[in-house]
């Protein structure tokens, strides 16, 4: 079984910025720029020669593909495309798995695809008359007629930031404030742990604050650190 998983992808890649640039991205602290063509073998895929669109990944030898492209071909065949390994005696799409991580690794590396994308997939929904699959909630793993997950929902409908990459983000009251001396009651967050989208906004959060805390938005100020700590931004 070939090793092409995410951490041996993330390995290979190591090395070549050591053996091409001369440094080690996991020590050295410079921003280092590279070339989208240098990354283009990991992830561009080997059926369509385009991107990864809905990564997929097949379970026995971690070769990964476009979906459309690998469920397409493996109409007529049984076998890896790349390696040519036998992939399911009678049912190869039972060994297929949706890899959102090497999708999100796509999306960070090529600007603009995962708006061009979803921009397409809307327009052809569209152009037919059509409503898209809304994901049942909870469900993440349900497959549908081709034993894969769904993956398209209707944005207007579903709560689609639930799909995005995750943050985890810790709030906690700030001491020794004015506001505090004058009101002198006590606000305690039960949960001070807050996991959201990336694309969240500081006024989400202080949505979510006002909700637990019970209080009114104009009672909520948030600060926030940012991954220099002597930068500190308010909102």
């Amino acid at each position: 079984m070939a090793e092409q998983g995410p951490m041996a992808i993330a390995m290979r890649l190591r090395n070549q910025l050591q053996s091409v640039y001369k440094l080690d991205p996991l020590r050295n602290e410079e921003e280092v720029k590279l070339k989208i063509k240098d990354l283009n073998e990991h992830i561009v895929c080997y059926l369509c020669a385009g991107y990864f669109i809905d990564a997929t990944t097949i379970t026995e030898c971690l070769h990964t593909f476009c979906k459309s492209c690998i469920v397409k071909y493996l109409q007529t065949s049984k076998y890896c495309p790349m390696c040519n390994i036998k992939i399911h005696e009678t049912q190869p799409l039972l060994n297929l798995k949706l890899d959102r991580v090497m999708q999100d690794i796509v999306y960070k590396l090529v600007p603009g695809l995962q708006e061009s994308e979803d921009k397409r997939i809307k327009e052809f929904y569209q152009s037919r008359g059509l409503e898209r699959v809304v994901q049942p909630s909870g469900e993440d793993s349900l497959p549908d007629a081709k034993g894969l997950p769904f993956t398209s929902f209707d944005h207007s409908k579903a709560h689609f930031y639930r799909y995005d990459e995750q943050v985890s983000l810790c709030l906690e009251r700030q001491s020794s404030s004015m506001a505090e001396k004058k009101d002198k009651t006590k606000l305690t967050l039960q949960q001070k742990f807050v996991r959201c989208s990336v694309r969240a906004e500081v006024r989400h959060l202080r949505k979510v604050l006002c909700h637990r805390l019970n209080v009114e938005k104009h009672q909520v100020s948030l600060s926030f650190k940012t991954f220099y700590p002597e930068k500190v931004g308010c909102g």
